[in-house]
């Protein structure tokens, strides 16, 4: 007898078990400790600072404000922060999530993968004030702590082990996946609307690095976090509006020749170092001295200390003549450039100019990125001074789950050939293992943030409201937005 060739299997699959261990995390999460109630705490406020810091600074940030078309209103909109603005939910995380993410100034987490977890926020704050608003549900800033936990475990525990930056692909999609998780359980969605959303994240086209890197460095960059962010929203949205069916694909990452893995993850499996907890929240990395890419923060901590070495021997920096910076493999792979940096994105990926500048002016804030600071031949010439070579136990340590340090080490030689005392620093002021250190600082931080927004009684209300975990998480959604809508004129 002749064999019968037969077609594809119609037989349903299992959803994958990244995607199940996603849905119930999210649906039934453990118990939270303290500290990461505490630790979310000043995330949320820290990232709602950078965000209204990124309006401040940047016209390019301030002009994606708004609606898509111009003039469009939304009755019962989310309240945009910093801005009049009220927006669909859609637009409105794109709207946070963009001027969030603007500045590179919110928390950070590295691993295989790099990102920000706190991009997430931009769909949980658009989810919870819409919600509120439409009256369908109510929620306090507590909801709020939680869902940025969840995201930040999520994003952070596939990054962990998971490098997508090496299949080309951007950490945002992390950023989309965190997000839709959060906005699935926000929503109210069952679990099985959860697991169908999640495996619309994987069939989705993702975001190709590229735009990261030189030669194409681009304010996508500063964007693309807002994007993933509306995508989420709109994903989440869809599958509530819709028959279960439309949205489920349950084998998204497994399926042989079609799916996540073999299309666009060269194959390879995902590994995970620990089930989904709240680790990566009490963990998180904040940004607290520099706005500035995170592998070069103890770089620039460690110019800074040579600037001033410099100043006491009466010397600056035209009287380098080499600089050696020792770093790790992944500050290397991202952020070692040479020749011309084109926009205010290239710089602030550029470990030799984020190192320059300090060597130079003795500070690295967000205006030092701007096409006036740049202009200044000094920058270029210490630049091409300048090579960098990786330390293999910063390699080593930056990884280790138990460290998770982001070593620099600057050694400068001068022109009448003294070596100065080379500087080195393991931990950045944002580490878990400098909090003590880096809260004051954090919220000084914040404070100057706010400043240029509002008034100073509404800034005095906003710090009373924000101090402390008990009253915080007490505060209705509402109530909160309301606190960023600009009081001055």
């Amino acid at each position: 007898m002749s064999s019968v060739a037969k077609g594809e299997s119609t037989v349903r699959p299992p959803f994958d078990k990244e995607i199940s261990e996603i849905a119930r995390y999210v649906h039934s999460p453990p118990s939270f400790p303290p500290l990461a109630y505490e630790t979310a705490r000043l995330c949320l406020i820290d990232t709602i600072g950078c965000g209204l810091e990124g309006l401040r600074v940047s016209d390019a940030c301030r002009g994606l404000m708004g609606p898509v078309v111009e003039g469009m209103e939304c009755k019962n909109g989310v309240k945009i922060p910093g801005t009049k603005f009220e927006l669909d939910p859609v637009q409105a995380a794109f709207n946070i999530g963009t001027q969030i993410r603007w500045l590179d100034f919110n928390d950070c987490w590295l691993a295989a993968e790099w990102g920000h977890p706190s991009d997430s926020a931009g769909a949980i704050l658009a989810i919870a004030s819409y919600l509120t608003n439409s009256g369908e549900k109510e929620f306090t800033v507590k909801e709020i702590l939680e869902s940025m936990i969840q995201a930040h475990e999520i994003q952070g525990q596939f990054a962990m082990m998971n490098s997508f930056n090496r299949v080309g692909l951007d950490h945002v999609i992390l950023v989309k996946l965190a997000s839709t998780a959060v906005s699935c359980k926000l929503l109210g969605l069952t679990h099985d609307q959860t697991l169908a959303t999640l495996s619309q994240v994987f069939v989705d086209g993702q975001s190709l690095r590229t735009y990261r890197h030189a030669p194409n460095t681009s304010s996508r960059k500063s964007w693309a976090a807002g994007d993933a962010c509306a995508r989420a929203v709109w994903l989440s949205l869809m599958v509530k509006k819709g028959e279960l069916g439309m949205g489920s694909v349950p084998g998204a990452i497994s399926a042989k020749g079609w799916g996540f893995k073999d299309v666009t993850f060269k194959g390879k499996e995902f590994e995970f170092q620990r089930p989904f907890g709240s680790y990566v929240m009490e963990n998180i990395l904040f940004k607290i001295s520099f706005p500035a890419e995170f592998h070069a923060q103890t770089a620039v901590e460690a110019s800074l200390i040579l600037h001033d070495a410099l100043k006491k021997i009466g010397k600056t920096s035209d009287d380098i003549a080499k600089i050696r910076i020792r770093t790790q493999e992944a500050a290397i792979r991202i952020i070692d450039k040479s020749g011309p940096l084109a926009n205010f994105a290239d710089r602030d990926h550029t470990i030799q100019y984020m190192v320059a500048v300090p060597l130079i002016f003795g500070r690295l804030t967000s205006e030092d990125y701007s096409d006036d600071v740049a202009s200044d031949p000094r920058i270029d010439a210490l630049r091409e001074k300048m090579y960098c070579e990786e330390e293999k136990r910063f390699s080593v340590d930056y990884l280790d789950p138990d460290k998770r340090s982001i070593g620099n080490a600057i050694q400068i030689t001068l022109k009448d050939g003294t070596v100065m005392e080379e500087v080195e620093v393991e931990y950045p002021v944002g580490h878990q293992r400098r909090r003590e250190e880096g809260i004051p600082l954090l919220l000084a931080k914040f404070k100057r943030h706010i400043g240029p927004h509002f008034s100073q009684a509404r800034q005095d209300k906003i710090l009373e409201v924000t101090k402390d975990l008990k009253t915080f998480q007490a505060l209705g959604v509402k109530d909160f937005m309301d606190l960023w809508v600009p009081d001055k004129q």
